[in-house]
């Protein structure tokens, strides 16, 4: 990692009579390193300056960096181009350049892709815009004819506010034309609408009562705040525990030291509960920061944490590469969540990195969970995080009782999917006019369209992956591209029309059998694709909140920290659909779902009943749940971790090769795999055609590293990659470190 230097310039010689400043400077693009620029007339340029740098023929936004980054590549002193110019815009600070530098050498990503991700709002290290509104002028002359929409303008306008021309105009009830008239008479004068200023959070808004075993986690977290040193508390509370008020004392604590403070969701865009709960405590509602955020919002968001002006974020995963002036408390709710895991350019665990980021700042982070990963859990045992438990609910209300229902011995009717046992439970739940949930994670009315002709399954044309019918919006989609196709009459291979066959279900088939079953029942569907802007789906939240929802049917999303005061009875329709999975963690992240899903139930005033639907009553997942013994569950996954060398006992890394030709795929695979170096304590398996071996329209093969904890995976890495022949063709290779999907 490059150490910051004391000097905020470097000196060069750039020819044999002077000598001329110049600095190194990083692009946002998949770059692996720093290029050279000459300052010129611009003045003093400090690191983390954002610039205009000619590149090639075009003109483009840098970061001024502290030291040369990456393998430098001699340039001729007379081929140094000059920087075009400043932008005015906060500088980046220090730790965050270290903090890219680390994630770049953690991940193997180009330091130019995470300083990307840095700039966060593609506006942001733009030109600043000023926007402008009108505004009433005092004293302005009266008008000898004022028609009557003139007078509602003005009306509208004297109380001295600034408006866009559009706002007062529709407030008014007129068109902007009857605005213009007004500011050419001198009655509005056009004004710079000022940037806006963000509820700053109260520490001591209001304060809440804690029973004991509250108290002692309270007073664990806020003495972790009040050290100003960086340590992990892992706060580990059933659901319903109250884990979110007891980590806003820490918040309160940071907040009062005038530090800011960083909240990491996995579903933010799903979270308005947890807004208002953020409100009741400090009195405004803290910023949010994720993909539905505006792009003229992300840039002041962006600007006034830089600045200061922000005091507590809540946050995507994203959210962490905001350019934070003093940050000094991050939390992880549901640090647990497969969510937190990005996948897509730069790979990386977001878990991770903020607790990365808070040793880089000395500063401390509380992970947050029901149902801590198993990696949490090894580092709690052996001291590494401070584990702090709240072993029971806030309520007092015991968890609800998990019934599991054999479904070799209590099967559903023929073409229906829930057993009598549950249809029965759902029965006496909406008689005492209390709600139920049906949670399964499949999205869609059916995974698999099949003909009963000839075979033939409809499949995606460009993933080797069969093709979800959405029977709602009447189209087959594949879940893996976005393809999408008309819901087919006939059979695409034999022609066969009234042959295919639906097989399995999804939530729309789930919910449309509970439609026929309970016909008055008030209901919901909890899907993503079926609710896609953020507002519409926290109106869906609120009505099951204030109760007028009677049975909800919902796949992953209702597990993410939801509080529905009347759900008393929870039904898993299929407990077995994640063990089939090739993937080291499927245990592990069917028990949290699970215990996820059935802890929504009975959480205020009565207890809750769940029921899991499962072909394997006495798989070890299902026992776990069954039993509520997840100390018994999480040693036996310890174990196995360890016996396999699995993390966090070892450490795994993925290669991915892909290329639009199946042949050129596989050979550059094999090719990869003949330059992997021999080492000691690391073995490479593969290389192996993925399970999903073509996405997008593009073959796919794999290979994994395992290797012992101690070994530096990333050196290995470096110098195979080094070693490895330059790909023919559109052949490429992706690195995954600490992978978390083997598909």
């Amino acid at each position: 990692m490059n150490k910051l230097q004391n000097s905020t310039e470097k000196l060069k010689p750039c020819d044999a009579k002077a000598k001329q400043q110049y600095v190194s400077v990083v692009l946002p693009f998949a770059i692996d390193r720093s290029y050279d620029y000459l300052v010129g007339e611009i003045g003093t340029v400090a690191p983390g300056t954002f610039v205009l740098v000619p590149l090639g023929t075009q003109i483009r936004t840098a970061v001024v960096w502290d030291s040369p980054v990456g393998i430098q590549k001699p340039v001729q002193s007379a081929k140094l181009k000059q920087i075009a110019g400043k932008i005015d815009i906060p500088r980046l600070p220090i730790i965050s350049m270290r903090f890219a530098e680390w994630i770049s050498q953690y991940t193997l990503s180009p330091i130019g892709m995470i300083v990307r991700m840095t700039i966060g709002a593609s506006s942001a290290a733009g030109s600043r815009k000023q926007n402008f509104g009108v505004q009433y002028v005092l004293g302005a002359p009266q008008l000898s004819r004022m028609t009557p929409a003139r007078i509602r303008v003005v009306e509208v306008s004297a109380d001295g506010q600034i408006r866009t021309k559009a706002d007062l105009a529709k407030t008014a009830g007129c068109t902007t034309a009857v605005v213009e008239g007004l500011i050419k008479a001198g009655i509005l004068t056009n004004v710079v609408i000022p940037e806006k200023a963000y509820a700053q959070p109260n520490p001591a808004y209001k304060l809440t009562d804690f029973n004991e075993d509250q108290k002692i986690a309270v007073h664990l977290l806020k003495a972790a705040v009040e050290a100003q040193a960086f340590s992990v508390s892992l706060l580990d509370g059933v659901t319903g525990a109250g884990k979110t008020e007891v980590y806003f004392e820490a918040v309160a604590s940071a907040l009062a030291a005038r530090h800011q403070v960083l909240i990491l969701l996995p579903e933010i865009a799903l979270t308005s509960q947890f807004l208002n709960r953020f409100e009741k405590r400090f009195g405004c509602v803290p910023v949010e920061w994720h993909s539905a955020t505006k792009e003229t919002e992300r840039e002041r968001i962006w600007r006034a944490v830089a600045q200061g002006a922000i005091q507590c974020v809540v946050g995507a995963r994203s959210a962490l590469f905001l350019p934070y002036k003093n940050l000094g408390l991050i939390i992880v709710d549901e640090e647990h969540d497969s969510g937190f895991k990005q996948e897509d350019r730069v790979n990386y665990q977001a878990r991770d990195m903020a607790v990365v980021r808070a040793n880089l700042g000395k500063f401390p982070i509380i992970l947050a969970s029901a149902t801590p990963s198993i990696e949490s859990h090894v580092n709690a045992r052996t001291g590494r995080y401070r584990h702090v438990i709240l072993p029971g609910r806030y309520s007092g209300i015991n968890l609800p009782d998990i019934t599991p229902i054999d479904l070799k011995s209590n099967p559903p009717k023929q073409g229906c999917w829930l057993s009598p046992i549950l249809i029965n439970a759902l029965k006496e739940t909406l008689n005492d006019g209390r709600q139920s949930l049906l949670f399964l994670n499949r999205r869609g009315y059916a995974p698999l369209t099949l003909c009963r002709t000839c075979g033939y399954r409809i499949k995606c044309p460009q993933c080797s992956a069969w093709m979800v019918e959405h029977r709602f919006r009447q189209r087959l989609t594949c879940h893996h591209c976005g393809f999408t196709l008309p819901i087919l009459k006939e059979c695409p291979e034999c022609g066969e029309k009234n042959c295919l066959v639906l097989c399995g279900p999804g939530v729309e088939r789930i919910l449309e059998e509970i439609t026929d079953i309970f016909p008055s029942a008030r209901t919901v569907l909890l899907s993503s694709d079926l609710i896609p802007t953020l507002n519409e789906m926290r109106k869906v939240i609120a009505q099951i909140e204030s109760g007028k929802v009677d049975i909800i049917v919902g796949t992953q999303i209702v597990a993410k920290g939801h509080h529905f005061p009347k759900l008393a009875t929870v039904g898993i329709v299929d407990g077995d659909l994640g063990f089939s999975q090739s993937d080291p963690r499927a245990g592990e992240r069917s028990f949290q779902l699970m215990q996820q899903v059935t802890g929504r139930a009975g959480r205020t005033v009565e207890r809750g009943r769940g029921f899991v639907q499962t072909h394997l009553p006495e798989h070890p997942v299902i026992q776990a749940i069954i039993t509520g013994d997840r100390n018994a569950f999480v040693e036996r996954e310890i174990q196995e971790r360890q016996a396999g060398m699995l993390p966090p006992y070892g450490r795994l890394a993925a290669l991915v090769i892909s290329a639009r030709d199946k042949n050129i795929a596989k050979a550059y695979a094999y090719s990869v795999a003949h330059s992997a170096p021999k080492a000691d304590r690391i073995i490479v398996l593969g290389p192996a055609e993925a399970p999903l071996s073509m996405l997008r329209g593009r073959y796919r093969w794999r290979l994994l590293v395992k290797a012992a904890r101690d070994i530096d995976v990333q050196s290995y890495l470096r110098t195979w990659i080094n070693q490895i022949p330059t790909a023919k063709c559109d052949a490429r290779l992706s690195v995954d470190v600490d992978p978390y999907n083997f598909m």
